[in-house]
């Protein structure tokens, strides 16, 4: 089934940088938090907005979602970039795979998910906002949206979940084997809470919190990076920090609190 007639897309053509598993992590990560909202959907379609200068990331997507969660998901590339979706078209594979021009305002389509990934990065702060809710509002009933960023390799990453209501959660995650230090993963936070890496800031000292933990974890380095990694996050739980899920996410070098602890904190009066 083919993409309704595109609105007027909604944004900026970004850098359009990508690479072959540069997604791995959060694609992994919505199969098995997401999973849910996608099998139960009458049509199981996801939109990959803002998928670059290749459309790598969408058939990875695509393939990871049909092979842990439905095969009979449905995945469309949005690219602003008319010459983008002219270059993708030779790895459409209707209809489980296509690629059409759109924006925030999601060409029109209304998907169960979205995944927005080193989009927002480019923006202005006081523009995220506006972003999160032209997409969400563009979402079926109960649908979701995870927007984030990542480095150019996937080996630190950091995303948002989102739905109708605004944001829920916040993860991070790392590729262990090369995290020299926690506090890494702050230059790749979403634009939304990049620049509150600040003293008073809770995302500020969340960071910096696992970053002591990981320090203090540095006898369980003898173990392997994973040990160490597990250590220091049920420090931090133990700390009273809210963290989700189990340690058989925490193990992939993956941390996610609800938005609530990290979320701004308001102006001063």
């Amino acid at each position: 089934m083919p993409p309704p007639a595109p609105r007027r897309p909604q944004g900026v053509v970004t850098r359009g940088t990508t690479n072959p598993n540069r997604l791995r992590r959060v694609d992994n990560w919505i199969a098995a938090t997401c999973h849910d909202v996608i099998i139960d959907a009458p049509d199981p379609l996801v939109v990959d907005l803002g998928y670059g200068a290749t459309p790598i990331t969408a058939i990875e997507l695509r393939a990871r979602l049909a092979g842990a969660v439905r095969p009979d998901v449905r995945v469309v590339g949005l690219e602003i970039d008319p010459v983008r979706v002219a270059a993708a078209a030779p790895a459409a594979d209707p209809p489980w795979l296509t690629f059409a021009r759109g924006g925030f305002e999601l060409a029109g389509l209304r998907p169960v998910l979205v995944r927005a990934f080193n989009v927002l990065r480019q923006y202005d702060e006081a523009e995220v906002a506006a972003a999160w809710s032209t997409m969400t509002s563009a979402l079926t009933p109960g649908g979701l949206l995870v927007e984030g960023t990542c480095d150019e390799l996937g080996r630190v990453a950091s995303w948002v979940l989102l739905d109708a209501s605004g944001p829920r959660t916040l993860t991070l995650a790392a590729r262990l084997s090369t995290l020299e230090s926690p506090a890494a993963l702050a230059e790749r936070l979403p634009k939304a809470l990049i620049h509150r890496n600040v003293p008073g800031e809770p995302v500020h000292g969340l960071i910096r919190a696992l970053d002591d933990a990981w320090r203090a974890a540095a006898p369980y380095a003898t173990f392997g990076p994973r040990q160490r990694w597990l250590r220091a996050v049920a420090a931090l739980r133990d700390a009273g920090w809210p963290v989700l899920d189990r340690p058989a996410r925490w193990r992939l070098g993956e941390l996610t609190v609800p938005w609530p602890t990290v979320a701004p904190a308001p102006p001063p009066r």
